[in-house]
């Protein structure tokens, strides 16, 4: 809910506070509905640029110091666990409607110190002040939904603390340098991960606490990192009497975290495509709100009206016809769909890298994942629900990736009756079908194409990072053998957790919109960990659990539509047709400049070049020769801008 700051210096040192006031004009820039700070003798400052999302948080004091305990804290948090919080700390229930989330982070650390991470459930990055035991407590939720970078000086021991990087940039002790290492694996990653180094940033000096970690600097000036959270499946999966029990335990998990995300004093929205995960959040938040005499306001990306959908039989690149009837079946939803004629992912460019204070790869939604913060900031709404995390939660089921284990295994009699089930609800032979899962058996089907390394043959040769990359087992052309290792690599790995929190927190602050996913859930994440594969996937159908749990919430269209999906971004290079002279000079450009040839490979860049230039074909936007050209293009966006700046 706010824009924070933290500075802990060993020594007392006046320019401290000096260095406060600094990085919160560096805050000014974001809309806020106060602004506080606290200081501690002339070595501890925090401040904070607070915008009220949550009922508790209006005219909260954050920071807070709490003289009896000697413990301070500043904090951009919504807690989404109060009640059992509150129940395990023993405050009286007439205390717990009013509590702030600060208090009841003080509270929960004046009893569990630093342990205290691991009992809440919900996005947060907070910074504490222990006066007792001199030291800096700083932690980021588990999946990193809010971010926290800091900086220390080895000479001084000083640490600085903030939500963004802008308030860290301009400190005496930094070189002013990029970090070669994060460039090297960010553009020789083929994922939209930026880095497999958690605590790396594009900065030399500047660095992110990790997700699930928490942070220490005591008054001996060390600094300590550690990890708090491990996501793993539990050996013994949950054993429940029924179906239907499984069932109701998947809308009662999900139930709770959609409602706990419902907390505020503003409007709720939620994106809305026409998929599974979407749609059931967005039927689970209609329901409870028409509780409250409440209406959903839903945003949905569309195509411009003049394209032609290219995409196979299989893909929608419109999907009006799914969502209204969600909006339609649910009822209380107030839709909106967005097609931002006017924006592609070129456009959009110059404006990303200001809010993202660094390169980024998402470009194919870039431009209408902002125009939608954007429509909901103008209906006032403070919480914009998604279901992002779903496809490896709510909705797991990977249909030919179980038929695959079970022809490994040789369940031949279930593995049959898998392919049988499955060909008949796609429509397809069963020949296909075989083919798909032999393919993945033998080792010829890893997901994803073979990517090309954009990063330069120099670059990667001092970095060291192709080595790097593959003993933490991501190489670098970014295949993946099945779905059931993307998912244990998912939550095993955090890197891949930072990017949705990096575009949320920032975008969250520029216009005062919590971007909250109940799919994402530490509750709603472990309990579907748990759950048997075959209630995920049976008889065919995929995703089964969901499907099953969702009668009622979802229409059969949606909830029982296995043989078309979304193809979101699909006209993104229809979109750039009056710009494409624009994006082809900017490529040549890039190829004709000398300086990137220390970051990119632009041999291998001019012959994407070829390839794309004489027309803007439709089908570019999932073509990797564009992609690598854009790529390129927007991270010698950012080396230049920074330059100017």
């Amino acid at each position: 809910m706010s824009a924070i700051i933290g500075i802990y210096g060993i020594h007392d040192n006046p320019a401290i506070m000096e260095q406060g006031a600094a990085m919160m004009q560096a805050l000014s820039r974001f809309p806020a509905d106060d602004e506080q700070a606290w200081q501690a003798r002339s070595n501890v400052f925090f401040g904070c640029r607070a915008q009220w999302i949550t009922p508790e948080s209006v005219g909260e004091r954050n920071p807070l110091h709490d003289p009896e305990r000697g413990l301070a804290v500043v904090a951009d948090a919504i807690l989404d666990n109060r009640e059992e919080l509150c129940e395990a700390l023993g405050i009286e229930a007439v205390r717990r409607s009013a509590l702030t989330d600060p208090e009841l982070l003080l509270l929960a650390y004046d009893v569990w110190g630093t342990g205290m991470a691991e009992r809440l459930v919900g996005d947060f990055a907070f910074a504490i002040w222990d006066e007792r035991g001199r030291r800096l407590y700083a932690a980021r939720d588990y999946s990193g939904a809010r971010t926290l970078y800091f900086t220390r000086d080895p000479s001084s021991g000083t640490v600085w603390l903030s939500t963004v990087m802008a308030p860290l940039l301009g400190l005496p002790h930094l070189p002013g340098a990029l970090n070669r290492q994060w460039i090297a694996e960010y553009l020789a990653l083929p994922y939209t991960v930026d880095a497999v180094d958690g605590r790396m940033t594009v900065h030399e000096g500047i660095e992110q606490l990790p997700p699930a970690h928490y942070l220490v600097a005591d008054a001996l000036g060390r600094l300590t990192l550690k990890l708090y959270c491990r996501i793993e499946e539990p050996r013994e999966k949950l054993k429940l009497g029924s179906d239907a029990e499984y069932e109701e335990a998947l809308r009662d998990v999900l139930g709770a975290a959609v409602k706990a995300r419902l907390r505020t004093h503003r409007g709720v929205g939620a994106h809305l495509s026409g998929g599974l995960d979407s749609g059931s959040v967005a039927a689970f938040a209609a329901r409870e709100l028409r509780a409250r005499g409440r209406a959903l306001y839903t945003f949905s990306y569309v195509p411009v009206a003049d394209f032609t959908d290219w995409t196979p039989r299989s893909r929608m690149a419109d999907e009006r016809a799914y969502i209204s009837a969600v909006v339609e079946h649910a009822g209380n939803i107030v839709p909106e769909y967005c097609d931002f004629p006017d924006r592609n992912p070129y456009s959009d460019i110059d404006d990303w890298l200001d809010v993202m204070e660094m390169p980024y790869k998402f470009f194919e939604n870039s431009f209408w994942l902002k125009g939608i913060f954007e429509r909901a900031a103008e209906r006032d709404i403070a919480v914009l629900l998604n279901g992002q995390r779903g496809n490896w939660t709510i909705s797991w089921g990977p249909a030919l990736d179980y038929q695959t284990a079970l022809l490994k295994r040789l369940r031949l009699v279930r593995f049959y009756r898998e392919l049988e089930g499955y060909a008949r609800r796609i429509g397809v032979g069963r020949r296909r079908v075989l083919g798909s899962v032999w393919r993945r058996a033998v080792g010829a089907g890893a997901s994803g194409m073979r990517h090309p390394v954009l990063a330069s043959p120099r670059l990667l040769e001092e970095t060291g990072v192709v080595e790097r990359l593959r003993r933490q087992g991501l190489p670098v052309q970014g295949n993946v053998r099945s779905a059931y290792e993307a998912r244990r690599r998912l939550f095993k790995q955090t890197c891949f957790w930072n990017l949705n929190g990096t575009y949320a927190t920032k975008l969250s602050l520029r216009y005062a919109v919590w971007d909250r996913d109940p799919s994402n859930d530490l509750r709603v994440v472990r309990f579907c960990l748990s759950v048997p594969e075959e209630q995920c996937v049976r008889d065919g159908v995929d995703r089964a659990l969901i499907r099953r749990a969702a009668r009622g919430y979802l229409p059969d269209k949606v909830r029982l539509n296995q043989k078309v999906r979304g193809a979101q971004g699909a006209d993104g290079v229809h979109r750039m047709k009056a710009a494409w002279p624009a994006f082809i000079r900017e490529a040549q450009e890039m190829l004709d400049d000398e300086a990137m040839r220390d970051y990119l490979d632009l041999e291998m860049l001019k012959e994407s070049l070829l390839k794309v230039r004489e027309a803007p074909k439709p089908e570019y936007a999932y073509d990797l020769d564009f992609r690598m050209l854009m790529r390129g293009i927007i991270f010698r966006r950012f080396v230049r801008l920074r330059g100017r700046r």
